[in-house]
């Protein structure tokens, strides 16, 4: 195990700031993100993906959502790869657990602590390897390509999207989906090959978005909205540009900025 600083929710990452094609070096607060694994009597029943802040509360109120009542107690454990909150629960809660377990189709752990699941979690992933190179205005075009082309937000005001952006073809694909997650599996199920252009979404960007463009091959990611500290940190590792906060012809860079192409980069003081 090792010790984990007490959290505020965010901490302050490096980023390159595009506007009008020039890029400055600035700095942003993004929201931390590290697995949860919830362990009761000894057994992993779930792991969340969570900001490590108030996290006794969030133990008991998954307990109360899910039916299982009051639990005795919450300790917070802290590993390399997460955070277990290990609780306690009569004898009969933990059985109908473990039968839900078992009935559940996705991996739920080890069975025996979390440690295994918060691994799981946060799992490496290949690293990508392309030569595909965006401008400033690929950006711009990309994200107001997919706002245009999601009916089912029009529609609606509920969903979110995933789409596919070619250079050469401009944007190719787009899926939707109220989870943002199944919007990009759907994309990616679309899309026979990532390697050639960028992932471009309209959802803040956790680190199963990440993992998941990853393991297409995709090289870029564009979001609308802000990552958080281990997605970056997964996309550095895996050598995946991440640009975020688009907005008309502002964006940030916060890994691989190479793969965008601007006028300069300067620090500002």
């Amino acid at each position: 195990m090792s010790q984990r600083r007490a959290s505020n929710g965010y901490r302050a990452v490096s980023a390159h700031r595009v506007r009008n094609g020039r890029a400055t070096i600035s700095s942003r607060d993004l929201p931390e993100e590290v697995a949860v694994a919830f362990v009761y009597n000894g057994t992993t029943q779930a792991v969340m993906m969570a900001t490590p802040c108030d996290l006794v509360d969030f133990g008991r109120g998954f307990t109360r959502t899910e039916g299982w009542g009051e639990v005795d107690g919450v300790e917070v454990v802290t590993h390399d790869h997460g955070i277990e909150l290990r609780m306690w629960l009569p004898e009969d809660r933990v059985t109908e657990m473990d039968q839900r377990r078992r009935a559940s189709a996705g991996p739920v752990g080890c069975g025996l602590c979390g440690i295994d699941s918060l691994e799981q979690a946060v799992r490496a992933v290949p690293p990508v390897a392309s030569d595909l190179a965006l401008n400033p205005l690929d950006v711009t075009q990309a994200m107001a390509a997919l706002r245009a082309g999601q009916a089912l937000h029009d529609q609606t005001r509920a969903v979110h999207a995933a789409g596919f952006y070619d250079p050469k073809q401009g944007l190719t694909d787009i899926r939707e989906d109220v989870g943002r997650h199944n919007a990009l599996d759907k994309l990616i199920g679309a899309v026979p090959d990532c390697t050639a252009g960028a992932i471009v979404l309209t959802s803040r960007v956790s680190v199963e978005m990440v993992q998941k463009s990853a393991m297409a091959g995709a090289s870029i990611i564009l979001a609308v909205s802000a990552p958080t500290t281990l997605a970056v940190a997964t996309a550095q590792a895996a050598g995946m540009t991440l640009a975020a906060l688009a907005r008309d012809d502002t964006f940030e860079i916060f890994t691989h900025p190479n793969r965008i192409q601007t006028n300069e980069v300067s620090d500002v003081a």
